[in-house]
């Protein structure tokens, strides 16, 4: 049921030498290392393809990381009709928005996702990533 888990880290290079060395015996190794040089954030994904990164790993996690707290969690949903119902049970359960049901083109062109923050602060998503 799980998609992926971001973790936010202080250093990215640090992190990355630490997960480069403690993942790879497990076969997963950096799919993806990007910044965003508007906001100096920077991520690096670890997965065994291209096509399944299930690790991330950021100055930031998740969106609006000022909502955020250290760890994000993405669930993965069968159907966008079920994103959409995570999204309204959590809020209803007193999670706070941090972006509603709705395509993330920028992350790919059917990734479908909501976004809540549960009472700890921690970013929770869940993603449908079918057409």
């Amino acid at each position: 049921m799980l998609d992926h888990v971001g973790i936010k880290v202080k250093s990215v290079a640090r992190a990355k030498a630490f997960y480069d060395a403690a993942l790879r015996p497990l076969g997963l190794t950096p799919q993806y290392d990007f910044a965003v040089p508007a906001t100096k954030k920077r991520f690096v994904g670890y997965g065994t393809t291209t096509n399944k990164t299930c690790l991330w790993i950021g100055t930031s996690v998740g969106v609006r990381a000022k909502l955020s707290g250290p760890v994000h969690i993405c669930l993965a949903a069968k159907t966008r009709q079920k994103v959409h119902a995570f999204y309204e049970a959590a809020i209803a359960a007193g999670a706070k928005d941090n972006g509603p049901p709705g395509l993330r083109k920028d992350y790919a062109p059917t990734y479908y996702a909501a976004f809540v923050v549960d009472p700890d602060g921690n970013n929770i998503e869940a993603v449908c990533k079918r057409a």
